[in-house]
């Protein structure tokens, strides 16, 4: 079984729901659009009527017929009604049908995009946010086609069992033939029940892969096209696409099976009732237009079983479908809060109080941390890459569970705030900034959606007299692109820190950039990052010597751990590690080590 199926790894947040679990909560969909559902109930209801009364009136048509036609027009006449009520009925139906399973899949893709957004960061380091996409949109449309097909179903059961009530009134003996041949359709449709799920199942999650696969391929062409590697990307995809394509020609394979098999079956049952049958009519126990009538209900017993094995596997692919939101909607996050407690107004004091942490159960990050941020300090981290500096702001802004000790906010434990309020208060700026598509304006205003045009415009000349926003073709109507991609680097800051600086936040973090900007440029970056550091306390990830020189008190880490602090005079007088991170990554930034550089080209000889 696992050479047939294998290939595919489910998500680590999947769950596997049973049938009985999943067409209940799927219920629990359908009741919130009882008034649509209970017409399109009754117009299911009239479709079965109508198509199980038909046969029965052809056959009442045919024994007229033989008897001499006396009410051979009033029969035609009521067929001729039975088929307008049933077109009728049939549109109603149909309407009624498209309208609640559209409203369903409209709510399940509005919780599962619900449940992607509230989903933390440690969910998306695990998991690829292409398969996420997948599920909310692919999965979510499966299941509203399946839905459709689904009742399609549902209405011929309904007439099936209409009309079993009439061949039983016909005929007793041939009604119980035709009966003890359902265990052969219904026991072929049952035996690849379970296959088919498995199947579908391995079908979704091929796609999943494929859609990741264009997602990353497509954000990141830019850099495949740096790296001359167009060619590594479509091998890469073709690799998963013809994945996707033997796991779905293996599912074509079993479903294929279905509908010879059932058709055979079919045959088989139909034999035996035109056997049996002509044996009464030429007995006399029952009239040719009751013959005539069961040899239809072989064909209207049979056709829903064998359409429903026959779609079996998108029925499943329905289920797999649906299993996959549900799993989405249902994942956990590692942030668990154990009050809602919403501060008014942040101080802004950070305190640390023998901190552990680590990532997914690896080598710890930091280990008993201790730290006390006072209200309105500037504090900046500097260390080499897995220092820890990173990891510290993820867990003040609350992305991620710390497994050991105590994080006070204000004096009150991180765990215990209300999130969304307590976010409210922090301004973030990551290290590579991410701009939405809109205007300048768009983006700044982002921070706080209720500051108005000239507050932005205010802010945004504050800067650097402006200038930067008159470099702008449109000022802060320019369009930004995909991701900030008609802005420079240096730009795209700009924009971020005014996104901050709008927002007027308690808490300023600050991932600064390490890519190298004009000196233009970085000066404004500076008087706004000034501007922020003046009005909150401040958490700064420091690449830049300005931005370092400023701050109230410097960090030094090495392996999760403190081993110096204090401002930038005292720790070059004390020669330690600061003092080599110095040499090493700032020293080139300061005025003294630019103009002596200078001095000494100029004394060169030619």
């Amino acid at each position: 079984m696992a050479a047939i199926f294998g290939g595919l790894q489910s998500d680590s947040y999947d769950r596997q729901y049973s049938d009985r679990y999943l067409l209940g909560r799927i219920g629990k969909y359908l009741g919130e659009h009882r008034r649509q559902a209970l017409w399109g109930l009754l117009g299911f209801l009239v479709v079965g009527v109508t198509r199980a009364v038909r046969p029965v009136y052809i056959s009442a048509a045919i024994d007229e017929m033989v008897g001499g036609g006396e009410f051979l027009s009033f029969v035609l006449a009521v067929l001729a009604a039975i088929a307008i009520a049933e077109y009728i009925s049939n549109y109603g139906r149909r309407r009624f049908t498209v309208i609640v399973i559209g409203r369903m899949v409209a709510q399940m893709r509005k919780q599962a995009f619900h449940a992607a957004i509230e989903r933390d960061l440690a969910f998306y380091d695990r998991n690829k946010s292409g398969a996420v996409i997948s599920r909310i949109t692919s999965d979510t449309q499966e299941f509203g086609d399946v839905m459709l097909l689904g009742s399609e179903v549902i209405s011929q059961f309904l007439s099936v069992i209409i009309l079993f009530a009439a061949l039983l009134s016909y005929s007793l003996h041939l009604t119980l033939v035709l009966i003890l041949t359902m265990p052969l359709v219904v026991a072929a449709a049952l035996a690849f029940r379970y296959v088919a799920r498995i199947v579908t199942r391995q079908g979704a999650r091929a796609m999943a892969v494929v859609n990741d696969n264009i997602q990353e391929s497509v954000t990141g062409i830019s850099v495949a096209k740096n790296f001359r590697q167009e060619t590594m990307i479509y091998k890469e995809f073709s690799a998963v696409n013809i994945l996707s394509y033997k796991i779905n020609l293996r599912r074509g394979f079993v479903m294929s099976l279905v509908f010879p098999t059932m058709g055979v079956l079919s045959a088989i049952a139909l034999s035996i009732i035109i056997w049996v049958g002509t044996e009464s009519v030429l007995d006399g126990a029952i009239t040719a237009g009751a013959w005539y009538l069961f040899v239809q209900g072989v064909d209207r017993f049979w056709f829903p079983f064998m359409n429903l094995a026959s779609i079996w596997s998108q029925f499943q692919q329905g289920l797999s479908a649906v299993e996959r939101i549900f799993a989405l909607i249902d994942a956990e996050n590692s942030v668990r809060q154990s009050d809602s407690i919403a501060l008014p107004a942040l101080a802004g004091r950070i305190q640390f109080d023998r901190v552990s942490f680590h990532y997914d159960r690896g080598e710890p990050v930091l280990r008993e941390f201790n730290i006390d941020i006072k209200p309105g300090e500037n504090v900046a981290f500097v260390g080499h890459t897995g220092a820890g500096k990173s990891t510290i702001t993820k867990l003040v802004t609350r992305y991620y569970e710390f497994q050991e000790g105590a994080l006070h906010i204000d004096g009150v434990d991180i765990r215990s705030l209300d999130l969304k309020h307590y976010r409210g208060q922090l301004g973030i700026v990551p290290q590579l900034p991410f701009l939405f598509s809109g205007t300048v304006l768009d983006n700044i205003r982002y921070g706080n959606r209720e500051a108005s045009d000239e507050e932005i415009q205010q802010i945004a000349r504050s800067i650097g007299k402006g200038e930067w926003l008159d470099s702008l073709p449109d000022g802060l109507k320019t369009d930004v692109g995909e991701r900030g991609s008609q802005l420079s680097v240096g730009q795209r800051q700009l924009v971020s820190l005014l996104r901050v600086l709008v927002q007027k936040p308690s808490i300023f973090i600050l991932d600064e950039a390490t890519a190298s900007i004009d000196p233009f440029t970085e000066s404004q970056i500076q008087d706004a990052i000034e501007l922020i550091l003046a009005r909150s306390t401040s958490i700064l990830i420091a690449h830049r010597l300005s931005t370092v020189q400023s701050a109230d008190r410097i960090i030094v880490l090495r392996d999760g751990a403190i081993i110096e602090e204090g401002n930038h005079d005292a720790l070059m007088r004390g020669g330690g590690h600061y003092a080599e991170l110095y040499n090493t990554y700032f020293r080139h930034q300061s005025l003294n080590y630019v103009e002596g550089a200078r001095d000494r080209f100029a004394t060169e000889p030619a």
